[in-house]
């Protein structure tokens, strides 16, 4: 456990995700036009254990602009959304070809491929229909939305991920490596904060220094994410590991070292936490839960 202040981001988190597993739900329950099988899959990636760190960042940093978290709900589900379709996506053959998610078999292995595809089409286009129906005012779901798609979009998390895959022979630097990670990992959880603080309405100074803060932890994440992948258990991280290192893929730990990449993580982390002081008391779920992501296990 993880505690900054007296204030344990499990517990938080644990009350956190249960109202976003039960709005999950509550959001996929469509309508007799979905065929059953779509809604299976549909439901088969998005229920499945995880830790939910994009919504809780969503509702975190909306309590740290002094709005209830609540009122931030749509958006937190709406980022798992497209967080949840780009997992399917990238888990495909002609992606990264995994066949283990969250502990369980990944959406084209339960299913088939097409159903799989259209399953993350399905989340990507219902995470917009939540956003522009239940947020309010409609001025800020339209930002809102903007600001999603922008994020998960062509410069954004698909750029990210496009460069990613052409990287997979190595090649390259520090310098790149951090632009590919900064879209592929970092815009959604930047996005995760600004959408909280857009929904709180809140000044442009509090955006900017959660934004920043979210810049730098969601580096720090993919920095541990591939220390992880040398050195964690699948049994522990519910999915492939060691796959990275063996397809050449180009990796903090190839280009740092073990030691090295902990201590930019560690860094990176710190500097994220510093990004926090003016929000006073509000913003400890936000350092516990930095914390957590350079102490994690999974």
């Amino acid at each position: 456990m993880v505690e900054t202040s007296g204030i344990a981001v499990d517990a938080y988190a644990c009350e956190a995700r249960q109202e976003i597993n039960a709005a999950l739900l509550r959001w996929t329950e469509f309508d007799d036009d979905c065929p059953p099988k779509l809604r299976d899959a549909i439901r088969h990636s998005l229920m499945a254990p995880g830790k939910r760190l994009r919504p809780l960042l969503v509702l975190m940093a909306a309590e740290a602009c002094g709005t209830d978290r609540g009122r931030a709900m749509p958006a937190a589900c709406a980022v798992e959304m497209v967080h949840t379709y780009s997992l399917i996506h990238d888990d495909l053959p002609a992606m990264d070809d995994d066949d283990l998610r969250r502990g369980q078999p990944t959406c084209h292995r339960q299913f088939d491929e097409a159903t799989a595809i259209l399953a993350g089409d399905a989340l990507l286009t219902r995470a917009f229909e939540i956003t522009s129906t239940e947020i309010t005012p409609s001025a800020v779901a339209t930002r809102c939305c903007a600001e999603l798609a922008r994020a998960a979009g062509a410069s954004g998390m698909v750029a990210g991920q496009v460069d990613d895959l052409a990287a997979e022979t190595g090649n390259g630097g520090l310098t790149e490596l951090e632009a590919i990670h900064r879209r592929k990992t970092g815009a959604m959880f930047r996005v995760s904060l600004r959408l909280g603080a857009i929904v709180a309405e809140a000044a442009n100074g509090p955006l900017q220094h959660l934004d920043a803060y979210g810049q730098k932890m969601g580096l720090a994440f993919q920095i541990i994410d591939d220390l992880l992948d040398v050195r964690g258990s699948e049994a522990a991280m519910g999915k492939r590991t060691g796959k990275d290192s063996g397809r050449g893929k180009l990796t903090f730990p190839r280009l740092l070292g073990l030691e090295a990449s902990q201590t930019r993580a560690r860094q990176l982390i710190d500097d994220a936490c510093f990004e926090l002081r003016e929000f006073g008391p509000r913003a400890l779920p936000l350092e516990a839960l930095a914390r957590y992501v350079l102490e994690r296990n999974h």
